[in-house]
């Protein structure tokens, strides 16, 4: 349990911040997946599949209406063209294919916001597509070029790598996020899945590891390092056995420690005129 602690007199408060987001849409035709609509009242933003490696457009149409009725942010979630490896699997695309791909996922959610009376506010790539624009510049330019071609003032959800960098470089706007149930090395990158104790399953010590993330700004790294880390969004999940009860927990151990939670262009702020 979080405790508050007592605030000098005359000292200024600082609140913290941050936005909560979870992948949402993925489900497709009969098949069901995640929780979505339990999950919709914790979250602030949501990263809603755009039909490559999940959703369809009736469940894009649902998604985005629930989302406006409880006020949750919409931002794309573009993968790799890879519906049967749900957008997970390495596939060999020119940095043409990705701009192209990501535009056009971005164009088909836009009709259903522009349907529901509002605008992809986000862009966060997933899978395997999110991974490599990590690592690879030529990845991370092409979905530059399709965020500048489609709205620059989109948001773009990052880790330490190559999209933050070019983002930087571009002048685009970025949300660092923070995925306290992963392990970190200690560059602040990501251990790759395909390695043990990639993925924590500890609820006390991913809700403990969230906390420090948003109220201290530091993440331990698997080798025990410190790590200073700026979080503006923490990534909740709400599949697989206890996922919805985890996030739960952690938007309420938040809330206790004194965190407020808003939107991300709340916690960004403005875009600069």
């Amino acid at each position: 349990m979080v405790r508050r602690r007592p605030v000098p007199a005359g000292k200024e408060i600082h609140v913290p911040v941050v936005d909560l987001v979870a992948d949402l849409g993925e489900s497709f035709g009969a098949y069901t997946m995640g929780n979505d609509a339990e999950l919709l009242n914790l979250l602030t933003s949501a990263n809603v599949a755009c039909g490559f490696h999940a959703g369809d457009p009736r469940v894009m149409d649902a998604t985005v209406r629930a989302c406006v009725e409880r006020g949750v942010g919409v931002g794309a979630h573009p993968s790799f063209p890879d519906l049967v490896g749900f957008g997970r699997r390495a596939m060999d695309l020119t940095p043409h294919e990705v701009r192209t791909d990501v535009l056009y996922q971005v164009g088909a959610l836009s009709a259903f916001t522009r349907a529901h009376g509002t605008r992809i506010g986000h862009l966060a790539p997933h899978g395997r597509l999110g991974n490599l624009v990590v690592t690879r510049r030529d990845y991370a330019e092409a979905v530059a070029d399709a965020v500048e071609a489609f709205d620059p003032s989109l948001v773009i959800l990052v880790q330490e790598g190559a999209m933050a960098a070019v983002a930087r470089e571009r002048g685009l706007r970025t949300a660092m996020v923070g995925i306290a149930d992963r392990a970190y090395e200690d560059d602040g990158t990501l251990v790759s899945r395909s390695e043990p104790g990639a993925v924590l399953h500890d609820p006390d010590e991913v809700t403990r590891r969230t906390v420090r993330m948003v109220t201290e700004g530091v993440i331990t790294s698997r080798n025990g390092t410190d790590l200073p880390v700026r979080t503006d969004c923490v990534q909740l999940h709400g599949d697989g056995p206890g996922a919805l009860e985890l996030a739960t927990r952690i938007r309420g151990e938040l809330q206790a420690a004194g965190v407020r939670l808003a939107p991300l262009h709340d916690v960004l702020g403005a875009p600069a005129a």
